[in-house]
């Protein structure tokens, strides 16, 4: 009998299923538990089979038919390995089959229990995205996740709000959260080129924990590429910490 998963694996796993739930795929399907994602572009994680849950019985069919799925739209198979997936030994299988490696990524979490830092004066809370705060978020965005990106977050669940730092009449800095039960994340982090290193970013964290806590959540997750160094160690800074890891492996 395999052994019960831990207290850390549990709440890990929590975080994931609640990021797929935060950046929804424009057309998912079920594969043996498995969930397939496809939106045309754009996000790896919204292009990508999030294992999470297996239900099947032979990994390889499961793999086979996922396969099938992406061939029909023309696209690279993927799949997002964690360290909940499951199968536990679906990374050897996706080698076995002549899988790629991508890059690197963290999930990172930070508990607001207790906090008491307050919604800063010069960050907004928005229930939808205005024109400026496209501009920011889409502007560090490629060609291929800059098109499909405004769909995506047409699709995101209610409980979402967008936010943005703003100073001497301008937008600086963007962000979004979306509350999921205790859980809420931190998401479209992005700061004009110009604006950067002037605190804009931090503000808007400070603002999503604020909003977080406001909405009865105990704990802020995100998740970044881990060789964005700049990134990571603001949020270490912010008192997020290293909770899990995760890569894509990808084949044509």
């Amino acid at each position: 009998m395999a052994a019960a998963p831990s207290s850390s694996a549990e709440a890990l796993l929590e975080i994931e299923h609640a990021a797929v739930r935060s950046w929804p795929a424009l057309e998912t399907a079920e594969v043996d538990g498995w969930l397939w994602r496809y939106a045309s572009g754009g996000s790896l994680r919204a292009n990508s089979v999030a294992a999470l849950l297996f239900t099947g019985s032979d990994a390889n069919a499961a793999i086979t038919a996922v396969e099938q799925l992406y061939q029909a739209k023309h696209a690279p198979c993927r799949f997002t390995v964690s360290d909940v997936s499951v199968p536990a030994d679906l990374d050897k299988l996706l080698v076995n089959r002549g899988y790629d490696r991508g890059q690197d990524h963290v999930t990172m979490t930070k508990d607001i229990a207790g906090s008491t830092l307050p919604l800063p004066a010069d960050v907004a809370v928005m229930r939808e995205p205005t024109p400026e705060w496209l501009d920011i978020y889409l502007g560090g965005l490629n060609g291929d996740r800059r098109a499909a990106a405004p769909r995506i977050l047409a699709g995101l669940p209610p409980q979402r709000s967008y936010l943005a730092c703003g100073r001497t009449g301008r937008l600086l800095s963007s962000g979004l959260t979306v509350v999921d039960g205790a859980l809420a994340s931190v998401q479209c982090m992005a700061t004009l080129p110009a604006a950067r290193r002037q605190g804009g970013a931090r503000a808007v964290l400070q603002a999503i924990e604020a909003h977080a806590r406001a909405a009865g959540c105990h704990r802020l997750y995100l998740q970044a590429e881990a060789a964005n160094t700049a990134a990571v160690a603001l949020y270490q800074g912010f008192g997020f910490h290293i909770a899990g890891r995760y890569h894509v492996r990808s084949k044509r």
